[in-house]
């Protein structure tokens, strides 16, 4: 008689913790909103949440080209490359100065960059110049590819560069 109380008693607890299962299932099932809103200060990770920002527009991405200058998710930045048609000094000077403001709209640096690709119509030249480059990163240097490519999407540009940093404290 002992034993068949014990069985019973495990089967009603065993009922018992399949009924607050499924209980606990439903109201979850029920409250989750597809709908919710990330809130940056919880540590809710159900959802990727990209914040965008290109040049002013408050659409923050470019509806004609189809992309954002800037996309920030969690602590990553992505930055879409930056074409120059003056393959110089200045004009490499100016395309790197670009991705500082790109950068800096979400408070990051070139010391944040981990990874740079650099596109151009000319390799050679682009060594050459290679030290105009490597003032922006001030001895801090990323990863890098450098490609030499026939044409980018600009026909007269000779240079593009995007970039990837990645913010020590992501902001909020």
């Amino acid at each position: 008689m002992k034993q068949n109380s014990r069985f019973e008693l495990i089967r009603r607890l065993g009922y018992a913790f399949i009924v607050l299962l499924f209980v606990q299932v439903n109201f979850n099932c029920k409250n989750f909103n597809m709908s919710k809103k990330y809130d940056s200060k919880s540590n809710d990770s159900l959802f990727v949440v990209k914040e965008k920002w290109h040049w002013g527009n408050p659409e923050k991405q470019s509806e004609n080209g189809g992309y954002a200058q800037v996309v920030k998710v969690g602590s990553t930045i992505y930055i879409s490359g930056v074409p120059t048609s003056d393959l110089s000094t200045e004009g490499i000077t100016r395309l790197y100065k670009t991705l500082e403001q790109c950068l800096n709209a979400y408070g990051a640096t070139p010391k944040d960059v981990v990874k740079e690709t650099l596109y151009t119509t000319d390799i050679e030249e682009m060594k050459r110049l290679n030290y105009v480059r490597k003032k922006f990163y001030q001895g801090d240097y990323p990863a890098a590819s450098w490609v030499q490519i026939d044409r980018l999407y600009e026909p007269t540009s000779k240079l593009e560069v995007d970039l990837i940093a990645n913010l020590t404290v992501p902001n909020q």
